[in-house]
């Protein structure tokens, strides 16, 4: 992210929307109210399966059709409409409306009168610039700029932290545990985990991205993590006995200065594994204390 250009742009942008819809300092982040005032409509009950009719001879092609299930937002501008596969989480909708907003406000985008939005383009790692500065504005404007550092600031680092702050702002865990990674002053990485199975003893999961704090990196380098995981690994240890979260895993791993020893919290949220990892004595205690329900 810090290769776009309109970094700055975009961050100018939101919290003017953030302002202006009288939506800053409130919580959740009320993003019903961000549309509105964007001159934007929900299209209420109607789910991207249904569009197919309304828009075959202009945008619905054959290899388009054939991934139509994948499909998460759609933003139809000539008729400022966003449309929503309405299966998905309401949390990770919450994303999608702001992403798709996103394509609509910023006004360089305004050439592309559709805006069709899957799993691929949603994804944070996207290097195709308008998908990547649609992203940067859903997940600014969903934390709120700064006020989710501030946030974050109350409570001591750890999983648990990062899901009392999502619901602070109303946001999916994945995307609040990236944002509190990325922001984060402390040495952390999150590895996020996708197809984790257990069948008897044989536990095994795929590799779907990771992300690491300023300092991290700068410590300890990128960790070079393979594309599966099996049951060598600890926190799929704790996958197989059916560990939703463990806080007080250790884990020693290869870096850009040797092999260093961390430790691990894993959390299952039955779609994705996360595993936040921090060196030794890295987190400390707060006044504000997270009760965490086994």
């Amino acid at each position: 992210m810090e290769q776009l250009q309109s970094k700055k742009d975009i961050e100018n942008i939101s919290h003017e929307i953030l302002r202006g819809s009288k939506s800053l300092d409130v919580f959740p982040t009320p993003i019903d109210k961000i549309i509105q005032y964007s001159d934007l409509v929900i299209a209420e009950g109607i789910d991207l399966k249904s569009l197919e009719k309304k828009y075959k001879t202009f945008f619905f092609s054959d290899a388009l059709k054939s991934g139509l299930s994948k499909v998460r937002g759609f933003l139809d501008r000539s008729e400022k409409l966003i449309y929503l596969d309405l299966e998905q989480k309401e949390s990770r909708q919450s994303f999608v409306k702001l992403h798709e907003t996103g394509h609509s406000v910023l006004p360089w985008q305004k050439q592309t009168l559709q805006f069709l939005d899957d799993d691929e383009t949603l994804d944070p790692d996207i290097t195709e610039e308008f998908e990547a500065e649609a992203n940067y504005f859903a997940s600014i404007t969903l934390f709120q700029n700064d006020r989710f550092v501030n946030e974050v600031k109350k409570y001591e680092l750890g999983i648990p932290s990062a899901l009392q702050v999502s619901k602070h702002f109303g946001a999916s865990g994945h995307a609040t545990l990236r944002r509190y990674v990325e922001t984060s002053k402390h040495r952390c990485a999150l590895l996020v985990l996708e197809s984790l199975n257990k069948k008897g003893q044989v536990v095994n999961s795929n590799f779907r991205n990771a992300f690491h704090s300023t300092p991290f990196a700068k410590e300890f380098g990128h960790i070079s993590w393979p594309e599966k995981f099996g049951y060598k690994w600890a926190f799929m240890k704790d996958h197989s006995i059916n560990k939703r979260m463990k806080l007080d895993g250790t884990i020693n791993l290869d870096t850009a200065n040797g092999k260093n020893d961390f430790h691990y919290h894993f959390f299952n949220n039955t779609f994705n594994g996360f595993v936040l990892i921090f060196p030794k004595g890295e987190s400390k205690k707060t006044r504000t204390r997270i009760i965490v329900k086994s």
